[in-house]
């Protein structure tokens, strides 16, 4: 007689894990399982790449911020996957509720960090970290629920057609893979430069949706009584009418919300296959301001000062070849065409967008001097290590680095022992190098180790600072309690080839702006902040 309360031999599928009642063949229900897996797969890793972009763009330190995202969501995917694992008794079911949550949750995620970081971003006490909060908290519901996909998923392949569990992992996790690998490309190549960071969110979120509700109720629509099939619908259809709906209002939220992180002047907002470009004022006789990535590149009512202090020491000495690495707003050849004597002066710009605009916006274009159109100016369309890399010979007595700021990751490679023993090589054997170091009394240890970096590729440096004005509450993505408060500086360092320092002297510009007693004054504030110094290879030697 059976006992028909008796357990279930070992590796008996359970009492309720009958074979599905499917509207088509088996072979080709378990290849649409697959393709549903390989479309959760591309949209989870867009999910991912989302949140890695807008942290790197609110805190420009790219390495950091993927490592916490990542992080984050895979220790919640491991928390979803054993989660799921009590629900596979209704796994149709539960994985069109999952796929309707995931879709709402990273397709409306870029706009909700932008709407908190615009409109909270600049405020004190509890709102200050607000944007990085949402932004963990986002992680970690995205995590939670891609980690209950696969779980789910196997169970609707093998109750098409049971097979060897490392059979079905191999199909199951090939399909994954591959998703995510057209995930992964898409985000960079498709979805960012065509449609944008927001657009692109809000799309990947309506094919999650579509994917999973077409897999639950087309192909397992059996398996569900007919009030899941009606919520599920219903579920999925509000989903899509929200992104829809979110879609639709994109460019206007996207209009408001650069309002609210840049001010009302904004002129031009453009994603180059480089960077987004951001200008404000310069027309009206208000200021203009450049932002790069979100970044303050160009103050207004202070640009003349720094560019003045980068370029002048470096022209006191011969200049008749100048090479400008960085720079394409044109404002660093603006100064340099105002000495005397300069024959030829090469910019190598890795943005073509932003020297086409440096050309022909009328408020960038003013500000420069048009110094772009002057005949003497050649702009090159490249990374700068890898023109230098490219460069062949002593061609220049001057070198700017007119470069972002050494305290992102991205930038690191441009402060390092090799760009600058290149830079070495194609300086003529009197020759002066210009280097911006960021600000000097908020990363004091930053600027110095860049000092050593130098020192370490042959060079002898001149340190000098001098102080910017306070322009009131920052604007752009490094708004933050902390960034208004901070002293306004900018550090600069004046190098040679050789043991000797160059002496620090203005050299040819606007005669009474900078003078041999404001630069002296400048070089002993910079030498009270040489402390803690850290040894060249700890910050500016990244591994290629």
């Amino acid at each position: 007689m059976i006992d028909s309360h008796a357990p279930a031999p070992p590796g008996a599928p359970p009492s309720w894990a009958g074979p599905a009642r499917l509207p088509v063949r088996p072979g080709t229900g378990r290849f649409l399982v697959l393709l549903c897996a390989f479309a959760c797969a591309a949209c989870g890793l867009v999910y991912e790449l989302e949140l890695v972009a807008f942290a790197s763009y609110l805190t420009g330190d790219s390495v950091t911020q993927a490592s916490v995202v990542l992080s984050v969501m895979v220790f919640a995917m491991g928390v979803g996957s054993l989660g799921a694992k009590r629900l596979r008794r209704h796994a149709a079911a539960v994985f069109g509720a999952v796929e309707s949550a995931l879709a709402l949750i990273g397709g409306s995620s870029a706009m909700a960090l932008y709407a908190v970081f615009a409109w909270t971003g600049g405020r004190d006490g509890v709102w200050a970290g607000g944007p990085r909060c949402l932004l963990a908290a986002f992680s970690l519901a995205i995590g939670l629920l891609i980690g209950a996909e696969v779980p789910l998923l196997m169970e609707l392949v093998q109750r098409i057609r049971r097979q060897d569990a490392g059979g079905a992992v191999a199909d199951l996790f090939a399909a994954d893979y591959v998703g995510a690998l057209v995930g992964g490309l898409a985000f960079p190549f498709l979805l960012l430069p065509f449609l944008g960071q927001l657009t692109g969110a809000l799309l990947t979120g309506a094919v999650n949706v579509a994917a999973g509700g077409a897999l639950v109720l087309g192909l397992f629509r059996r398996d569900l009584t007919r009030r899941a099939r009606w919520t599920l619908l219903a579920a999925g259809l509000a989903v899509l009418g929200v992104l829809s709906c979110a879609a639709a209002l994109a460019g206007d939220f996207e209009r408001a919300a650069r309002h609210a992180v840049y001010g009302p002047d904004v002129r031009v907002a453009v994603r180059t296959g480089v960077q987004e470009v951001v200008l404000t004022g310069g027309v009206r006789g208000e200021p203009l301001d450049l932002f790069l990535d979100g970044r303050l590149r160009v103050g207004g009512r202070d640009e003349h000062r720094y560019h003045e202090a980068l370029v002048r020491p470096a022209l006191a000495g011969p200049h008749a070849r100048v090479l400008i690495l960085g720079g394409g707003d044109g404002l660093a050849a603006r100064e340099v065409l105002r000495g005397s004597g300069v024959r030829r002066v090469d910019v190598v710009e890795p943005d073509p967008a932003l020297a086409d605009l440096a050309r022909h916006d009328p408020g960038l274009s003013a500000v420069n001097g048009h110094a772009l159109a002057d005949p003497r100016v050649r702009v090159h369309t490249a990374d700068a290590l890898t023109w230098l890399r490219r460069a062949r010979g002593p061609a220049y007595d001057v070198v700017v680095a007119d470069l972002p700021d050494p305290g992102t990751t991205a930038s690191a490679r441009l402060y390092s022992q090799e760009f600058y023993g290149l830079a070495r090589r194609v300086l003529a054997p009197h020759g002066r190098l210009a280097v911006h170091a960021g600000p000097v009394a908020a990363r004091p240890r930053a600027f110095w180790t860049v000092a050593a970096t130098l020192r370490a590729a042959g060079f002898a440096t001149a340190p000098y600072r001098l102080p910017g004005h306070a322009t009131g509450a920052a604007a752009g993505p490094d708004r933050s309690a902390g960034a208004s408060r901070a002293p306004r500086d900018w550090g600069f360092l004046l190098a040679a080839p050789g043991r000797t320092p160059p002496p620090l002297r203005p050299g040819p510009g606007r005669p009474g702006t900078l003078t041999r007693a404001g630069l002296a004054a400048a070089a002993r504030a910079a030498e009270r902040t040489r402390t803690g110094t850290l040894p060249a290879s700890t910050l500016v030697r990244p591994r290629y």
